[in-house]
């Protein structure tokens, strides 16, 4: 029993430290909050929360991962898609439901995080496993699945709003978005079903033993289902309420210091992406590209096919406008990055070179925060 403890402990010591920090900012929140003017100060405040948020995230998707390998196809990968989707409706939803209202988070996250995972992510693994392994194999079917359903998703949803006339600015009318939510669900339970039913093989190496990337080496001997389900619940309930404690200083910065107003989105795509980000490297180094590419394109495709119809219902439910058109330099940057995505998964085959390619075009947006 001891033993046991003491592996449960060093396995989840975050657990404390994410419900140890949601019961200090609950007591005594105003108090940490009273001198966010004071810059040393609120870096402290948001890198502490920062920090507390991310590790619940890493671990949220980890038991989600052991939970979808006990449970298997379809409703493993199913189990772990609506945990990481959770995270960002959760993040999106505090930062957008706190302070001024502030249309244009939905977009400017969902933007964030197609640019974070296509173009850093993405242009992080082909280039390490590049540069390792010189060249690199995946399934061309299910990369072509993957962009065949993400392209039309991500262009409905992000520059579609720039061209209807039926409502004044980036926005869609009520019977646009009641359309864009159908498209976007319904296309992704399409999909979810030819990965995990009849075309199950196009998202696989031919090696049909490839290790899962996130499996334990001796997946027999994980604890029980019903433990990784109930831990995941519960890494999972900090991040919602420590989410709403972290738009404070992230609407202190937005809207007192005058910083862009993309900065929301950006932090809600990192804390989303991070986790995967770092399943996709470690993939590519082991040269398990096929598992890269299906962690950056499948999170870029769930994060466009499930969050963007939980956001317009909640937008909905709470008179919250949201803008999803991009404007200006961010809209070409995207169907330039589109284009580059199919050019670059159209051979079956990566090199070093279209790492580089990927990380240069998430420079171009990194740019274009500050300087638009």
């Amino acid at each position: 029993m001891r033993a046991a403890l003491a592996k449960f402990v060093r396995e989840e010591w975050f657990l404390a430290v994410s419900y140890g920090t949601v019961a200090i900012f609950w007591l005594t929140g105003e108090w940490l909050f009273r001198d966010l003017s004071n810059p040393l100060w609120l870096a402290f405040v948001f890198a502490w929360l920062f920090a507390a948020v991310l590790g619940s995230c890493l671990s949220v998707v980890r038991h989600a991962d052991l939970v979808a390998e006990r449970l298997g196809e379809p409703y493993g990968t199913l189990i772990l898609t609506l945990s990481v989707t959770s995270i960002e409706v959760m993040s999106i939803s505090a930062v957008m439901l706190h302070g001024e209202n502030n249309p244009t988070l939905v977009r400017d996250t969902l933007f964030s995080v197609v640019m974070v995972i296509l173009g850093g992510m993405a242009g992080l693994s082909l280039l390490i496993g590049g540069w390792r392994h010189r060249e690199q194999h995946y399934n061309l079917q299910g990369a072509n699945a993957y962009l065949g359903v993400i392209i039309p998703l991500t262009v409905l949803t992000l520059t579609l709003p720039n061209f209807t006339q039926t409502t004044s600015g980036p926005t869609l009318s009520g019977a646009q978005q009641i359309f864009v939510t159908l498209v976007c669900a319904g296309l992704y339970c399409a999909f979810l079903a030819v990965q995990t039913g009849r075309h199950r093989s196009y998202f696989l190496t031919e090696d049909a033993s490839a290790v899962h990337l996130h499996a334990t080496p001796a997946l027999a001997h994980t604890p029980p289902l019903a433990r990784h389900a109930l831990l995941l619940i519960a890494y999972l309930v900090p991040i919602g309420l420590l989410a709403e404690e972290l738009a404070r200083p992230v609407d202190y910065l937005i809207e007192t210091m005058h910083m862009p107003a993309a900065l929301g989105g950006i932090i809600i795509a990192i804390l989303v992406a991070t986790p995967e980000a770092i399943a996709a490297t470690r993939a590519a180094l082991a040269n398990a590209l096929q598992q890269a590419v299906n962690i950056f394109l499948g999170s870029v495709l769930s994060t466009i096919g499930l969050t963007v119809p939980v956001m317009l219902m909640i937008s909905r439910l709470t008179g919250h406008d949201v803008f999803l058109g991009l404007t200006g330099a961010n809209d070409v940057l995207l169907l330039l990055t589109l284009a580059v995505s199919v050019v670059t998964f159209a051979s079956g085959r990566t090199n070093i070179l279209q790492g580089a390619v990927h990380v240069v075009l998430f420079g171009a947006f990194v740019l274009l925060i500050f300087e638009a």
